[in-house]
């Protein structure tokens, strides 16, 4: 029997064989010899080591031994290669048994030794386009053999209703391929509500297990598929059962609800049929609910499965073999009611339908002056409706979490709706979380609601209940980035688990996955819903996490912007500025409408420079901003006050200074990309030839590159990635519709390959070049083989269409025409490929909420940057009129950004002079490289180096 000890990625290297007697270890060894062409490095009486030049990595090894206690009886062995040689016409013999798989370089030759020795052996995909073969050797082993380095991303899992035994084998433990340590076999479940991104999830689970030498399962049906049991519920999955799941909304394994596993009858049911399947972890995406369960499930899990080796429900093998369970959650739910993590898996694609609908209304409701009262999904959770609410700058909206009584809410809506209405607003918005209520706890419903606002302000009212749609749909970019790192992240941390250590909690702080104690995110979910029953309602408020009370702040402060009394005293308000400057990005508009209002609420006087610093230094280009001129700026692409790509130096630094003096701006907030970050360097820089400069001067980033220093994250990047995702998401149904034909698209980005990279991973493409890693003809080949095997492997059985993905600079020499060129003079007509190029496109569109809504959040801490570190930045200099330009100074000249699990402020110094590859135009320190890996693992490709 076997022992691999490596993974199927680079196809195997060392194999350990058993034999029962000297007569079958002496047949074996002359077969690997004498037959496939193995050279005997090692021998004595009882154990041989052989080798073989392999394709992609060292020699092969193998060790044969003679080892009775270990091996499969020669009787059965006999018997096993009987049935194996008898299906050799009808059954892949890799659905019968277990398999190892080695790399050769001469696999022609193999086949050539193979005939002329007269040995059955079967090829993949046929004997014509042979890239693997197997064969049976004389241990009754399915031994297979590749050229191509890829075996995972090629190999075509075949798989039937009932893997039929040999004749004489009791069970699948005595089978000849029972291996000495088998890795674990990880099973993974979707529970609870449907979300997208659950099938993205599952998919990353199931390849990432695959990779990492473990048996992949999933449970159909949630716990209710656990509790039945038997191989329709619980499957084991292949490489090529998830291909195409990335785009697929709800969820391909099933969820139901399960009253059976309440009960502890119910969990011993459930336990048994995981030990009958061989199961040793559990990976469970789901809510609250369905977590709470899982660590249940792990918690009894000593006692049941002793109950049913007491009962004799299980042997006493099975018993040690699955003493222990590793469970790990994954966050699957709209609501984004967990706590310890900033997004659940579906929340963001909910959001977007949530708002595209809202933009729809806001349309007709404009038209007919009317308002329109929107229930959105939150039973529990006011997380949906708030940033709705900011996405969509709504009127008003009610959420579990922060209700008042039927009178207070009447009284305070109507003054706000009252008070929009008088500045020349022509709709009205009202968003109702479904679990919103009173102080009282009474439900407020959208009825309530209406009937308030027809009785006391006489406005044409309807009602709009979203419902199931908020769950429908594709999943957006950010959930399948967000499930798939939590797939790959849950994995390991099974394969990390021990007895000792909590069940984990796979979530997501800031930009970076975590893990958190299970127990403990699920305590403080609950906590928050007996906080409301209870009426605390300011205790329920501090359990949400930070960013959702930020944003609670946030709205109620732009709210009531412009109409109340502002927060700050007349001493302390400020004229501050804001520019756009570089290429349009999605939330640009957002920034300026979040800047404005956020200024109003506090006293400030905003001001908007149109057109740049161009605009500035030619047309004296400054406007103050009022709150009916940027109503409505959240859902509008591009930029309203206008951008260009000139730095102030390029524009007329000294004008620009003079035009800073003549409006006396105590701050400025730039929004745009690199170009606005070198401008940032040159304000700071020239700060002491110009004392208008001497200002507090923030940058948000605003590019779809995502290539600024000092953030991971800049607004645009998201709205980007989604078009970008649509787009390959229409052409690779064109490309599946035809069955033989790839895409190679073409994304932007300059010399920066984040949104390749992440586009990449979003879609499954099977490769993806960027200007980081460059082009080498190797890996070209590499890729195309690949796609060679793919296709011969489909037989234009598969729906499932191909893209690869090429960033404008990757290569100057290998265009996306050249690549597409390349490709179909290697297919020799057995597939095609064509080109395309989405263009200026992935710049346009509406912007995402992901990026409305943080540009609301960056826009407010800005304008509290400004306010904060005006004292500083202006009195920087001495008796003399000299500037004196300390840390705390240049600290005042800052970019905001997200870096890692934080949001914070980096001096413009610290990041251009240390951080930055100017001539490039990006930064240094790639954070995306292990995108790169994950997006390679879950396609199966083989990175050849660079």
């Amino acid at each position: 029997m076997p022992v691999q000890d490596d993974t199927l990625l680079s196809g195997i290297c060392l194999a350990v064989y058993y034999a029962p007697n000297r007569a079958l270890f002496g047949q074996t060894v002359r077969f690997y010899e004498q037959v496939l062409g193995f050279e005997v490095a090692q021998h004595d009486a009882d154990s041989c080591v052989l080798e073989i030049e392999a394709a992609h990595q060292e020699a092969t090894t193998i060790e044969i031994k003679v080892d009775a206690s270990r091996a499969i009886a020669a009787e059965k062995v006999a018997a096993n290669i009987d049935h194996l040689l008898k299906k050799e016409q009808e059954l892949d013999w890799r659905t019968l048994q277990r398999n190892v798989c080695f790399t050769t370089a001469k696999l022609d030759t193999l086949i050539q030794r193979l005939e002329a020795a007269s040995v059955p052996f079967q090829t993949r995909p046929d004997k014509l386009n042979a890239y693997e073969v197997y064969v049976v050797d004389p241990l009754g082993a399915v031994v297979g053999f590749t050229d191509v380095a890829n075996t995972i991303g090629t190999s075509q899992y075949f798989r039937c209703k009932e893997p039929e035994q040999p004749p004489d084998t009791a069970s699948s433990a005595e089978s000849v391929l029972k291996a000495v340590a088998t890795a674990k076999n990880i099973a993974v479940m979707t529970s609870g509500g449907d979300a997208p991104g659950m099938n993205a999830n599952v998919r990353a689970i199931i390849r990432a297990a695959i990779y990492k030498g473990c048996k992949a399962y999933a449970v159909y049906e949630g716990y209710s598929g656990l509790v039945k049991g038997g191989p329709e519920y619980i499957r084991e999955m292949h490489w090529n059962d998830v291909r195409g799941w990335l785009a697929e909304g709800g969820t391909n394994i099933g969820t139901a609800r399960c009253m059976e596993f309440k009960e502890r009858w119910g969990r011993s049911a459930a336990c048994k049929n995981m030990i009958d399947a061989g199961i040793d972890a559990l990976i469970v995406c789901g809510g609250d609910g369905s977590l709470t369960g899982a660590d249940l499930f792990r918690a009894e899990w000593p006692s049941l499965i002793k109950e049913l080796h007491e009962t004799g429900k299980i042997t006493t093998q099975q018993y040690e073999n699955h003493k222990h369970l590793n469970i790990c959650g994954t966050l699957g739910s709209i609501d984004n009611d967990m706590s310890l993590t900033d997004a659940t898996i579906g929340c963001y694609s909910s959001l977007a339908r949530i708002c595209k609908a809202i933009d729809y209304i806001d349309a007709t409701a404009n038209s007919h002056q009317r308002a329109f009262v929107i229930e959105v999904m939150g039973r529990h959770c006011g997380w949906l409706a708030l940033m709705a609410g900011i996405a969509t700058s709504a009127d008003y909206l009610f959420i579990p979490e922060k209700p008042s009584s039927h009178k207070d809410w009447s009284d305070h809506m109507c003054e706000i709706v009252a008070a929009h209405r008088a500045r020349g607003k022509r709709k009205t918005i009202v968003i109702v979380a479904e679990g919103a209520i009173a102080s009282d706890l009474t439900p407020v419903t959208c009825e309530d609601v209406k009937n308030v606002l027809v009785d006391r302000l006489g406005l044409d009212t309807r009602i709009t209940t979203l419902g199931h749609v908020q769950r429908g749909g594709n999943a957006v970019a950010y959930d399948r980035i967000l499930a798939t790192m939590q797939g790959v992240a849950a994995v390991d941390a099974v394969l990390e688990g021990t007895p000792e250590i909590p069940s984990p909690m796979i979530s997501i702080i800031e930009n970076k996955i975590v893990r958190k104690p299970l127990v403990e995110a699920v305590k403080l979910t609950k906590s928050v819903a007996e906080a409301i029953r209870s009426k605390d309602f300011a205790k329920a408020i501090s359990l949400r996490d930070s960013e959702f009370v930020e944003h609670l702040h946030n709205f109620m402060a732009m709210n009531t912007a412009d109409f109340r009394e502002p927060s700050l005293p007349v001493e302390q308000r400020k004229k501050i500025a804001i520019i756009n400057v570089g290429a349009p990005a999605g939330g640009m508009n957002s920034a300026v409408y979040s800047f404005a209002t956020y200024c109003f609420s506090r006293g400030h006087t905003p001001y908007a420079i149109h057109n740049g610093f161009t605009g500035l230094a030619r047309h004296d280009a400054v406007r103050t901003l009022d709150w009916l001129g940027v109503e409505g700026w959240t859902s509008i692409g591009g930029s309203e006050i206008g951008t260009n790509r000139k730095t102030p130096e390029e524009a007329d630094l000294g004008t620009i200074a003079y035009e800073f003096s003549k409006y006396k701006f105590d701050g400025l907030v730039l929004v745009g990309g690199f170009e606005a970050f070198v401008s940032l360097n040159q304000l700071e820089k020239a700060r002491a030839n110009f004392p208008a400069f001497r200002i507090p001067m923030v940058l948000i980033p605003a590019t779809i590159s995502n290539n600024v220093p000092g953030t991971e994250y800049s607004l645009g990047s998201d709205t980007c990635l989604n078009s970008l995702v649509d787009y390959c998401d229409a052409i690779k149904q064109s490309a599946a519709a035809t069955r033989n034909r790839c895409f190679v698209v073409e994304c932007q980005g300059g010399n920066s390959g984040y949104i390749a990279s992440y586009a990449q991973l979003c879609c499954g493409a099977t490769a993806s070049y960027v200007p980081e890693e460059g082009m080498s003809l190797t890996q070209l080949a590499q890729d195309i083989e690949t796609l060679k095997v793919s296709f011969a492997n489909d037989q234009g059985k598969s729906k499932s269409g191909r893209l690869i993905l090429k960033s404008e600079k990757a290569s100057d020499v290998l265009t996306t025409k050249t690549i597409a060129d390349i490709i179909n003079s290697e297919a020799k007509q057995r597939f095609d490929a064509k080109t395309a190029i989405p263009g200026h496109a992935q710049q346009g569109g509406i912007p995402s909420a992901i990026d409305r809504t943080r540009a609301a959040r960056f826009a407010i801490k800005a304008v509290q940057f400004v306010e904060q570190n005006n004292d500083i930045a202006c009195n920087a200099e001495n008796e003399f009129g000299e500037f004196l330009n300390s840390p705390a100074v240049s600290n005042t000249a800052c970019v905001l950004g997200i870096e890692r699990s934080h949001v914070k402020f980096t001096a413009i110094r610290q990041l251009y002079d240390y951080e930055t590859e100017e001539g490039k135009r990006v930064r240094k320190n790639i954070f995306w490289k292990d995108i790169r890996d994950i997006s390679d693992l879950l396609v199966g490709r083989v990175s050849v180096g660079h």
